[in-house]
């Protein structure tokens, strides 16, 4: 008998605990007949050695899940039996032995694979926790960190799978489950010739989609195993325009980061060919710090189309990553700790009974009796920044939103090229550049570096400066920022914007850049504009 550890065969959750269901869900009323004749019962032993100890439910192609004992080495299991066995039971068995081939933590391990003829049962790992599915059901989207967190651990899974040259074919919200002691695990392997490796991938990409705003973008880009059918139809569809595309997680839900809104849409984007399980589970990996290291900067998402020969996005991940920038940092901050204590006692004296002299700034003159200084203005630094798209266009117009923080003015964000005239050929109102300034900021000043001259645009801020937290998408992300900075740009002739005009008693941390009208290409073949650089200054 095989006994080793892989993938299971069937594997849901219900009511916070594992139940074992094939597909992610309970059988359906359209499921196939569960034939009842020589049913297993309560306290049967099966190959001399596994106990029946409750029949937890039938899943949806009528198989018998159980939940069981190893009376020899006295563990749980799960106990899935299947009628008749012979041939009509080849398919679960092969499966079922190839999973058991394949070891590694995120996936359920199979222990045996038994045919009797009239019955056949695999054997596996008994897991007590929660599918996504129901986690986010009940608790609602995950925060981006526990997403990446659950991204990296299916990924990895998937990249030990098909190093085999297996596929896993059966992947969803409601195959990924975790433990109640936070383990991550994929379950419910299958074997069938229309799967393929490119659509596992695909699949963890609707996983991340499902994590990060509680919908499944099954109806998008059909993938076997991941369309609305068996134990799928309970998950809600994805958000769509008025052509079927799909709204991206920054346009459904606030918050999540730019990178990993790329990446996700990237993974469910037929045009662009995906990377191997290994490449995106290293990844996902690289993305997944812990919450205390947010601060550092992003190195930028893993970008499927790039040169092969190209550097790679993160020039940390060579030699540790963050946790490398994280101690360099800590040792520059006890050295300037250091600094300032051997000045203060090199310093002591009778000047220490001197009044201290306020010295003028750039943004305030000194005062006569006053101690305070004004906090220097400074280029802020900007945490999160995304492309704002009403109208919903394609895609790819909303990609590439980092490139305007980068500090470079060589390269940036552009709009597609529009037709008829310089409204977006009067197919949208207007897009824009959302930034977010990480906490509230006293602002002085925001320019815009653009690629031509003659475009018209506004500078936004929400009520109080407050970001709309009850904002579902785009359009109602726009509908939320009715103040506009300074006077608006129309028909600008250079290629810098800057906006002034900012309430000093007023802090910031949400702007929102508006373009309202495109500028007519050098060669007339219709409007377009390209924002290269966005930067702020404050305090």
């Amino acid at each position: 008998m095989p006994s080793s550890t892989g993938p299971s065969i069937d594997t849901i959750t219900e009511g916070g605990r594992v139940t074992q269901v094939g597909e992610g869900q309970e059988a359906e009323e359209s499921s196939p007949a569960v034939v009842t004749l020589g049913a297993p019962t309560v306290g049967e032993l099966l190959a001399e050695r596994y106990e029946l100890v409750e029949h937890i439910n039938n899943d949806s192609a009528g198989r018998l899940v159980w939940r069981g004992v190893d009376v020899v080495l006295r563990r749980p299991v799960a106990v899935v039996l299947r009628y008749p066995g012979g041939d009509s039971a080849t398919e679960m068995l092969q499966a079922a032995v190839a999973a058991s081939r394949v070891i590694h933590p995120n996936l359920v391990g199979v222990y045996d694979a038994i045919d009797e003829d009239d019955r056949a049962y695999v054997v596996r790992e008994w897991v007590d926790g929660q599918s996504l599915r129901e986690m986010v059901a009940a608790d609602g989207p995950l925060d981006p960190a526990r997403a990446t967190a659950i991204g990296n651990a299916v990924a990895s899974a998937l990249a030990a799978v098909h190093a085999t040259g297996m596929v896993h074919g059966n992947l969803h919200p409601g195959t990924v489950m975790i433990s109640d002691d936070g383990r991550v695990v994929l379950a419910d392997a299958r074997t069938d010739g229309a799967d393929s490796q490119e659509n596992d991938l695909r699949a963890v990409g609707g996983v991340l989609y499902f994590a990060l705003t509680g919908h499944w973008p099954h109806g998008e880009a059909p993938l076997h195993g991941a369309t609305a059918g068996h134990g799928r139809a309970a998950l809600p569809d994805a958000v769509r325009d008025a052509s079927g595309s799909i709204a991206a997680p920054r346009q459904v839900r606030a918050g999540v980061p730019a990178y990993l809104d790329d990446l996700t849409m990237d993974l469910l984007d037929p045009e662009i060919a995906p990377p191997s399980s290994d490449v995106l589970s290293a990844e996902l990996s690289r993305l997944d710090i812990p919450a205390d290291e947010q601060f550092l900067e992003q190195a930028g998402p893993l970008r499927f189309t790039a040169d092969p020969g190209e550097e790679p996005s993160s020039p940390l991940a060579a030699a540790g990553g963050r946790k490398v920038a994280l101690g360099i940092a800590g040792l520059l901050v006890v050295a300037l700790v250091g600094l300032l204590v051997g000045i203060s006692v090199l310093g002591g004296g009778d000047d220490d009974a001197k009044e201290p002299v306020a010295q003028p700034t750039n943004s305030a003159p000194a005062t006569g009796g006053s101690t305070e200084a004004a906090a220097p203005v400074r280029k802020l630094t900007v945490s999160d920044v995304r492309i704002i798209d009403p109208e919903s266009g394609d895609r790819a117009e909303v990609r590439n939103a980092e490139k305007v923080i980068d500090g470079s003015d060589d390269e940036g964000w552009e709009t597609q090229t529009y037709r008829n005239n310089g409204k977006f050929g009067g197919l949208k109102k207007g897009m824009g550049v959302w930034i977010d300034l990480g906490a509230p900021h006293t602002v002085k000043s925001l320019q815009a570096t653009l690629s031509s001259t003659g475009a018209s645009a506004e500078l936004r801020a929400g009520t109080n400066g407050e970001f709309p937290s009850t904002s579902k998408g785009d359009k109602d992300l726009v509908a939320a920022y009715p103040t506009v900075i300074g006077q608006p740009f129309e028909d600008h002739d250079g290629t810098k914007m800057t906006f002034n005009g900012f309430d000093p008693a007023q802090k910031y941390q949400y702007l929102l850049f508006w373009i309202t009208e495109l500028p007519k290409k050098d060669d007339g073949s219709g409007w377009k504009i390209g924002v290269q650089e966005i930067t702020v200054q404050g305090s």
